[in-house]
């Protein structure tokens, strides 16, 4: 059985992660390449997202976790409209 929403957010707070939120974008949505001064997490609840970073191609599904470590340039595009939990860690 898979672990609940709620679960999932214990989790990433006991891994230090914090100001976690569920997040959602529109099928067809694009972030630019752009970096983070903090460590950033998704976990996909829902759709389907491509992340590009110089090296490598993430094809995130439901299901799918993503760390993008700070500093690392990184490009976003939603697939399917989107939702998925976020969180920052310094």
């Amino acid at each position: 059985m898979s672990k609940s929403v709620f679960e999932t957010i214990k989790e990433l707070q006991d891994k230090g992660f914090k100001n976690i939120f569920i997040w959602n974008d529109s099928k067809g949505t694009y972030y630019a390449w752009h970096k983070h001064p903090y460590n950033e997490i998704r976990v996909m609840l829902k759709g389907e997202m491509i992340i590009n970073t110089k090296d490598k191609k993430f094809h995130l599904k439901p299901g799918d976790t993503l760390n993008v470590p700070a500093g690392e340039i990184h490009e976003a595009y939603i697939l399917k409209d989107c939702e998925y939990i976020c969180g920052s860690k310094f």
